[in-house]
């Protein structure tokens, strides 16, 4: 091809949203990955056994379907074969009594389900969905717009003369109250709050993190109004749709295409060039979907932004993740009833167990009982696996990069590094949960593979230890400050210049939203 428009560095969600959406515009894009296939982390293999198929990686896709990209981008990419599978109970909890409960995609149900636990959490549930809902034009701009913009400026303009200075002032500062919070004072029973505390995790949060309160309940409002769904065969086959869809608008997509730096002149990008020192220009600029240390000290060669000459040093990388995948002889057979359909179910003690874990990993330790995601993916996709068999996907999203030492005091570690005997033996502890809530589960289990923070981080070099959401998602790091506190938008100092991914605005997720906002206003 000519010389493309844009060069996009990376291929994950974002830039592939991007990669589509300028392609829609008549822009000529050529996408550079360095690993020898697309889609950053979604990654889709045959680890197990013959005939199984996981999602190595990220799984779930709620955040992608109920977004502005899928909106514009879904009849295309359905055209080329993408399909989501869907299930009424998106996520559940189960506790180490045999407590639990489950949330299905039916309001009335879990007004119900939660009123019997406990009466009055179920109104409460309500409530707090519904102030979602009420509230949905505000937060999801906030959330999901370039918030240096005149749009952002006339919303919230509007918005104050609605609700009054301070009635605008209350809203935002009750957004930034934490789950623990939230749970403590809106919900009487400790099982509710199990229910929802594990999910600011999978915002890179921790309970008491402020501003997580307000996250949970936009995912409690995700999950019930749109499920926990996954692509049929696959998250791979997302990613063949996008490529598709990208080639059919002209674009072009490269592998083990290793982009070693920006080339620049009169201070404007103008291309890159790669580790094998062939050099490729763009006629309208250069878009890195990387973290920041990426993006600086590697592509610019140590470049500070301006006016921030610490940013990038002091910029945080948050708790790694753990991943664990199972191929089952038979489906498990759960202890509490309806909990084989359950999309995603957390296994934990409750708010102070996540908290306690949360902790744990913050400070290096190996969670004493961490916090277990399981999915159920043959039950969403029966093709994912033969007839009658099953697959586990667990993450643990409280996993120390660096180790200093184990919380039980069981497991001997040696140098703070990730071997293959400590992986294992930590896995061997999620293990040891999940199979105290299921029936004969030892004797089902036809293979596991297990991933650390560290094999994470070999896999796709943006996962800073083992970090999934491009950076720690805390307030200081969040909307307007992220990357940087001068941050504007998905810009950098270099004209041409651009910066998308999960370490910019609006963060982590599969709802390739910078990808969109960028892609949508160039």
């Amino acid at each position: 091809m000519t010389a493309p428009d844009h060069i996009i560095v990376g291929s994950g969600i974002n830039a592939l949203v991007c990669a589509a959406v300028l392609g829609g515009k008549g822009r000529k894009v050529l996408v550079l990955e360095r690993n020898d296939r697309i889609g950053g982390c979604i990654r889709t293999e045959k680890i197990t056994a013959p005939g199984f198929v996981h999602d190595v990686m990220a799984t779930t896709f709620v955040l992608f379907i109920t977004g502005p990209a899928y909106a514009v981008l879904g009849a295309d990419l359905a055209r080329h074969g993408l399909e989501f599978c869907h299930t009424a109970t998106p996520t559940g909890v189960l506790r180490p009594d045999g407590s639990h409960a489950v949330i299905r995609t039916d309001r009335a149900a879990n007004i119900a389900a939660l009123n019997a636990v406990e009466p009055g959490d179920g109104d409460r549930h309500a409530s707090d969905v519904g102030g979602i809902e009420r509230n949905a034009g505000l937060l999801f701009s906030l959330l999901g717009g370039n918030l240096w913009s005149y749009p952002t400026f006339k919303l919230l303009a509007a918005e104050a003369w609605r609700r009054g200075p301070r009635g605008l002032a209350a809203f935002l500062g009750e957004a930034l109250v934490p789950a623990r919070g939230w749970l403590e004072t809106g919900y009487e029973s400790d099982l509710t709050r199990a229910l929802w505390a594990p999910w600011v995790l999978h915002a890179g949060l921790g309970p008491e993190d402020a501003f997580s309160g307000q996250i949970a309940k936009v995912i409690a409002f995700a999950l019930e109004a749109a499920g926990a769904s996954i692509v049929k065969g696959g998250g791979n086959n997302l990613l063949s749709a996008f490529e598709m869809l990208i080639r059919e608008r002209g674009g072009e997509i490269r592998t083990g295409a290793d982009v070693a730096s920006i080339v620049q002149a009169g201070g404007r990008a103008t291309g890159v060039r790669l580790a094998s020192g062939q050099e490729i220009s763009a006629s309208k600029g250069v878009i890195c979907s990387v973290t920041p240390t990426q993006l600086y000290d590697r592509l610019l060669g140590g470049a500070k932004p301006a006016g921030e000459p610490d940013a990038v040093k002091n910029y945080r990388y948050g708790k790694g993740n753990f991943q664990i995948h199972y191929a089952l002889d038979r489906p498990p057979a759960w202890k509490g009833e309806g909990l084989g359909q359950v999309a995603l179910l957390h296994l934990t003690p409750g708010l102070d167990g996540v908290s306690k874990a949360c902790n744990e990993a913050a400070r290096g330790m190996l969670p004493e009982t961490p916090t277990i995601c399981v999915g159920q993916p043959h039950v969403l996709d029966p093709s994912r696996c033969p007839q009658g068999k099953a697959i586990l996907w667990l993450q643990l999203p409280e996993a120390p990069c660096r180790i200093k030492g184990d919380a039980a005091g069981k497991l001997v570690i040696a140098d703070g590094g990730w071997t293959e005997k400590l992986r294992e033996a930590f896995a061997d502890r999620a293990e040891t949960i999940l199979a105290s809530h299921i029936d004969g589960f030892k004797e089902t289990v036809i293979a596991r593979k297990s991933y650390s923070p560290a094999d994470l981080q070999a896999m796709n070099i943006n996962l800073v230890g083992g970090d999934p959401y491009g950076g720690s998602s805390t307030i200081d790091q969040a909307f307007l400050w992220r990357p940087f506190k001068g941050t504007r938008n998905h810009e950098t100092d270099v004209k041409g210049l651009y910066h998308i991914g999960a370490s910019t605005h609006p963060g982590a997720g599969l709802g390739g939203g910078s990808g969109f906002l960028l892609g949508s206003r160039l």
